[in-house]
């Protein structure tokens, strides 16, 4: 984990200022720097932190941007918040961590907005076509309710009989912000570009995931290939990689708006994601969700990142997983307990 340790569909009708446009007689932004081969470098660690919400909150309907005031009331009140998780006798009753665990962050966007959801412009994510299935995992006050076998949403479950009713993030098979489309979330905030002529790998910190991506224009894998990533494919459009990803697996959902629910499952999904340097110290990062099958239309997401100085380190989520085993074992030690209690079950 990190010494801290611990989204966009771009639509025509959705066009976006993160800053101001140079003024005549203004020297422009200098030009993003290229790596040896000639490829806009887009290389480093990248930290995207942040307390803004995916989804607009619905006091603020109508409000596209924060102001000033309201940005600093927002920063000022996560920075109160981690002081009594830091405060002695923390956590409280109901959160498993103090501070030293967590990292959300105590920043808004710099461009002051009030979601990370751009298009639809509401902010909001766009309805869900009739039928789709959600999958919901922990409840309001923590509780596990019934579902499907085998979870497909990132953390929680439904119960301890086996693994399959574990959170995918707790069996280590996806990280619970790692996306593919990444989303702010409790720690592991990062992540790094590597670049090659004719590959690049974008590793997230969370679970220590890694997509290696081919540039070379080669076709996406048949369809009857799935995979938790996906098939990803990318390019280059002026300053921007754009990778497609496309191919994922049925046992994850089509969005997971939240670690603990996903919507629909991925079949369908088509995930573009556009990544491109504003200047030295900014990365900004799109994705677009567009799945036919389980929105009415796609929506499209943007995540400024801001270069970090600290490297990654090691996540080691299999090798130190000791929630699965215990969890598991525990709840063994729970049944037999139950049998030697009740003759009539021996």
């Amino acid at each position: 984990m990190s010494a801290r340790l611990l989204v966009v569909v771009f639509s025509v009708t959705a066009v976006v200022m993160l800053g101001p446009a140079p003024v005549a007689g203004q020297s422009a932004e200098p030009a993003t720097p290229l790596t040896p081969w000639g490829d806009p470098d887009l290389q480093g660690v990248w930290d995207f932190r942040t307390i803004i919400p995916l989804e607009r909150p619905d006091e603020r309907a109508g409000q596209a941007f924060l102001t000033d005031e309201e940005a600093a009331q927002l920063e000022q009140e996560a920075i109160e918040e981690d002081e009594k998780l830091d405060a002695p006798g923390a956590p409280a009753a109901d959160l498993p961590y103090n501070n030293f665990w967590l990292d959300y962050g105590t920043n808004v966007l710099e461009n002051q907005r009030t979601s990370l959801i751009v298009d639809p412009p509401d902010g909001k994510l766009p309805p869900v076509l009739p039928g789709i299935k959600t999958q919901q995992g922990m409840g309001p006050n923590g509780e596990e309710p019934p579902g499907t076998r085998p979870v497909r949403y990132r953390a929680g479950g439904i119960g301890n009989d086996g693994p399959e009713d574990r959170g995918l993030s707790e069996r280590c098979l996806l990280g619970f912000n790692s996306g593919p489309p990444v989303m702010p979330s409790a720690y592991n905030n990062n992540i790094q570009l590597f670049q090659t002529e004719d590959h690049v790998v974008i590793l997230v910190e969370m679970v220590h995931d890694f997509r290696i991506i081919p540039l070379d224009g080669r076709p996406h894998l048949s369809g009857d290939i799935r995979q938790w990533f996906g098939d990803a494919r990318a390019h280059w459009d002026g300053d921007t990689l754009v990778v497609e990803t496309t191919n994922f697996t049925d046992k994850t959902g089509s969005f997971d708006p939240l670690y603990s629910i996903t919507i629909g499952e991925g079949t369908w999904l088509t995930l573009t994601e556009r990544y491109r340097r504003l200047d030295a110290d900014t990365l900004l990062y799109e994705y677009t969700v567009n799945d036919p099958t389980t929105f009415t239309r796609p929506f499209t997401a943007q995540l400024p990142m801001r270069r970090s100085a600290e490297p990654i380190y090691e996540y080691a989520c299999h090798e130190g997983n000791h929630a699965m085993p215990n969890m598991l074992g525990g709840a063994r030690a729970e049944e037999r307990a139950a049998r030697a209690a009740d003759p009539a079950t021996r």
